[in-house]
């Protein structure tokens, strides 16, 4: 048993933000119609990792997607501000979304970056999605915004089950062979210093959500290097 000293060396300095898809999209099954949704193997990931990452990193939630009515791409939602041992709130919400609308990821990152209290001060936005931007932001513009302004805060970017718009259901998710696109949406973390990371199983987006939100993790930028 470690002492509360020790302990305390070992959390993470920096405030994280999780930025989840909610849209219609983490609904979807696989080609064959017997899959299990997205988001239903996103929340089994998200079960295994947070409870391991969530004592060493105060961590919050942004959704995006789900709420209802006709501005769908308006629904940017602030779960829960960085807190000390969130697993059990993070996981409440994640448990209660219903997936829908667009995907306003742009938004939904420069947001988890006020939250965090950017640019004065250091932080760790984690984004998981499984597509493009769908609400007319432009990421990358704001990936080069972000560098330039918040040279402390890194955005880590979780693909998940991407697929391009050349991807047909003949070769769906139960073809192990079909090569998986990045995510459009891979210029955040390229501007700033994180992680692009594809996962196609719970296991890859359990590893995943270790990579990039447990401590300490050093990322790699080029030749940069940061400690978060």
């Amino acid at each position: 048993t470690q002492s509360g000293t020790a302990q305390t060396e070992q959390r993470c300095n920096a405030d994280a933000m999780l930025v989840f898809d909610g849209s219609g999209s983490m609904a979807e099954m696989g080609h064959n119609g017997i899959d299990t949704p997205r988001i239903n193997d996103a929340r089994a990931a998200l079960h295994a990792a947070l409870p391991q990452i969530t004592p060493q990193r105060d961590v919050g939630l942004i959704t995006y997607g789900p709420g209802g009515g006709d501005e769908t791409c308006s629904h940017v939602a602030l779960r829960l501000v960085p807190a000390p041992d969130a697993a059990s709130e993070i996981l409440a919400e994640i448990d209660g979304i219903e997936p829908d609308g667009n995907t306003a990821l742009t938004q939904a990152v420069g947001y988890a970056a006020q939250v965090l209290g950017a640019p004065e001060r250091p932080g760790v936005v984690v984004l998981v999605t499984d597509g493009k931007e769908t609400c007319g932001g432009a990421p990358c513009q704001l990936a080069a915004e972000l560098a330039q302004t918040a040279p402390s805060l890194v955005v880590h970017v979780i693909g998940f089950k991407v697929r391009g718009e050349f991807f047909g259901w003949e070769g769906g998710d139960g073809n192990p062979d079909f090569e998986v696109p990045a995510s459009p949406s891979r210029c955040l973390a390229d501007s700033t210093g994180g992680l692009y990371v594809s996962t196609e199983t719970i296991d890859d987006l359990v590893q995943a959500l270790k990579q990039t939100l447990g401590c300490p993790l050093f990322s790699d930028a080029g030749k940069q290097r940061r400690r978060v």
